[in-house]
């Protein structure tokens, strides 16, 4: 880790402090304003707040690797080896393969009508209550009824899987005093995951199923196991959490986008990727320079870490028209809120599936989205979304 600030402009506010988790936006602007490099002196990391130089960092893994951890922190760093995210070229492959042929489009399709009809129970039960919470009674309800059965959670130990969920994304930040208070939450997980699997006590035919079966046929370890789940279960979660929350405050504060998606639901997929772009669910992830290189011509030496921000870059007004506009018509499919290259979220197809589902029992039964109430967001060092969401629907 560079001692010294290098030769690129400053950035002195902490964007990870409690008002820029909540307000990050005026910051990434003026991170953008700054250059295409910026030093985080409180990180000590150089940041990537615009889009071309996010996108060509992510697609060049061969020389920011992921495999030396993608937290701010050391500690977390080492904490998360044997996973996915923490890891590169065959060994990311291996592991990767061994469950993300079950997040394909193509093994999704069984489950479509599930949970179709599991988002239309959800909106009915919303409904009827007219005034609710968009979090827990809408955003939260869905994943957390579809994504543990995938995975293989046991049904009767679910009670804590959004908190240890969100704990494991908020260490992945800087040691702050927020990573550190979700240590243990974080380690919890991990020990109840080793577990289940110690007691076979998964559900049969799941991705967890399959992984021990892996790990009798010598292709996986039992402590690989535990990391894989854990590493699928909690972005699975939080991210289309993320996803639907946000899109319900911004479909009850731009009414006239709502209409445009009831006048037409082809629409869907391009609502869900302006969702994503205008609100993020990742903030931001670490790389690690394997060698000297140049990114939006700067020089950026072997060992030193950069700070790929994804919400920033999606707010890009060298890359998008109008970024601040919210606009379901717009072509934004190149948003980097899952992502991009070999380290792309392996779990977007089923956080579009369920967004998907969600947005069509909406369009099928509510006329109207209305807010009740400020909003208040989560505090997490990586994932961005709706703590509460007080909503009213106004039944079709």
């Amino acid at each position: 880790m560079r001692r010294t600030a290098p030769a690129v402009p400053t950035y002195r506010s902490d964007v990870y402090a409690d008002a820029a988790l909540r307000e990050p936006h005026p910051h990434y602007r003026r991170l953008r304003e700054l250059g295409p490099v910026v030093w985080l002196p409180r990180q000590r990391v150089l940041a990537l707040p615009r889009y071309a130089e996010c996108k060509a960092v992510l697609r060049d893994d061969g020389t920011f690797e992921s495999g030396h951890g993608v937290a701010l922190n050391p500690v977390t760093n080492r904490l998360s080896r044997g996973t996915t995210l923490n890891s590169d070229g065959a060994e990311h492959d291996r592991r990767r393969k061994l469950v993300a042929h079950r997040l394909l489009p193509r093994a999704l399709r069984s489950i479509t009508d599930t949970v179709d009809q599991m988002a239309a129970d959800v909106v009915e039960r919303a409904l009827a209550r007219r005034d609710v919470d968009g979090v827990d009674d809408l955003a939260s309800a869905l994943p957390h009824a579809v994504v543990p059965d995938l995975v293989g959670w046991p049904r009767d130990q679910r009670d804590h899987l959004l908190r240890w969920g969100a704990a494991t994304f908020d260490i992945l930040g800087p040691l702050n005093a927020r990573a550190v208070r979700a240590v243990p939450a974080s380690l919890h997980m991990l020990r109840f995951t080793r577990k289940v699997l110690r007691d076979d006590d998964v559900i049969e035919g799941s991705m967890a199923d399959e992984l021990i079966a892996a790990i009798g046929q010598g292709t996986l370890s039992r402590a690989e196991c535990a990391q894989l789940m854990v590493d699928y279960i909690a972005p699975s979660l939080d991210t289309t959490i993320s996803a639907i929350s946000s899109a319900l405050h911004l479909f009850a504060t731009h009414p006239e986008q709502w209409q445009l998606l009831r006048d037409d639901p082809a629409l869907i997929p391009q609502a869900i990727n302006e969702v994503v772009r205008y609100e993020s669910p990742l903030r931001a992830f670490g790389r690690r320079a394997r060698c000297s290189s140049e990114v939006g011509g700067v020089e950026i030496p072997a060992g030193a870490r950069v700070l790929v921000m994804y919400a920033s870059a999606n707010r890009d007004d060298r890359e998008w028209d109008s970024p601040d506009v919210f606009d379901i018509r717009r072509d934004a499919g190149r948003q980097l809120g899952f992502g991009n290259g070999a380290h792309a979220c392996a779990g977007q197809g089923l956080a579009r599936l369920e967004t998907t589902a969600m947005l069509r029992a909406l369009l099928d039964r509510v006329e109207r989205i209305e807010t009740t109430g400020p909003p208040e967001w989560a505090l997490n060092n990586i994932i961005r979304r709706h703590a509460r969401l007080p909503l009213r629907l106004v039944a079709a």
